[in-house]
């Protein structure tokens, strides 16, 4: 047993505080855990609601908020990053890994390559994807959980592109509304080839996240 021999100068008052003390620290650690949960992509290229993605774990990071002179509309992001009509959605906004939506909302996006009304991997690998609004690049690559990830962003958006294969573009870059900027892949926290898709906004000198299905995520880019 433990009080004979095992510890032999640790009393019996002194083991069950240490026991106590053992059991309060898994307790926390088990408190932790419960209350941020890893997520991971589901890949069952389903349509919106079914369960895919992957949360954006630097979504914040990198990026000093500026205030513009009022909402300039051609800043704002608009259209689908893929601009491809065969575009579907395997996870809406704000729900599965992408709850909350404050934290991390986006929409994932795939390509359905066979015309059987799902996303399927072979007709979404490496396909290009587009930015949707103008402004500088922030690269980041091998990131965790968001693999290759891409920022684009101006005075008063930014939109983040997650999961790709490969870069078009390079850090610091000024690019266009349209511009190929990457291609789909399934780096980082993915189990399939998809784009999970960021629009932030600046509100009151800060940024805020916004669902991209209010900034036309299924129209062609213009």
């Amino acid at each position: 047993m433990m009080f004979d021999g095992g510890w032999p100068n640790l009393s019996r008052g002194r083991a069950i505080v240490l026991i106590l003390a053992v059991v309060g620290l898994g307790w926390l650690l088990l408190r932790v855990n419960h209350a941020n949960p890893s997520q991971i992509s589901l890949w069952n290229g389903m349509l919106a609601n079914a369960s895919g993605g992957a949360v954006e774990a630097n979504a914040l990071k990198g990026f000093a908020v500026q205030t513009g002179q009022g909402m300039r509309g051609d800043l704002m992001p608009h259209g689908n990053p893929l601009n491809a009509p065969n575009t579907v959605m395997t996870q809406g906004y704000g729900v599965g890994s992408h709850a909350p939506a404050n934290v991390w909302g986006a929409i994932d996006l795939a390509l359905d390559g066979d015309s059987d009304g799902q996303a399927d991997p072979g007709g979404t690998w490496n396909r290009p994807v587009h930015a949707t609004n103008p402004g500088v690049v922030t690269l980041t690559s091998g990131s965790w959980p968001a693999g290759n990830h891409i920022w684009v962003a101006n005075d008063q958006y930014k939109t983040g592109y997650a999961h790709l294969q490969e870069f078009a573009v390079s850090d610091g870059q000024q690019v266009e509304r349209g511009q190929v900027i990457g291609y789909i892949g399934s780096t980082g926290q993915s189990t399939g080839p998809h784009l999970d898709y960021q629009i932030w906004h600046v509100q009151d000198g800060r940024w805020v996240n916004v669902n991209p299905l209010d900034f036309g995520a299924f129209e062609a880019i213009q």
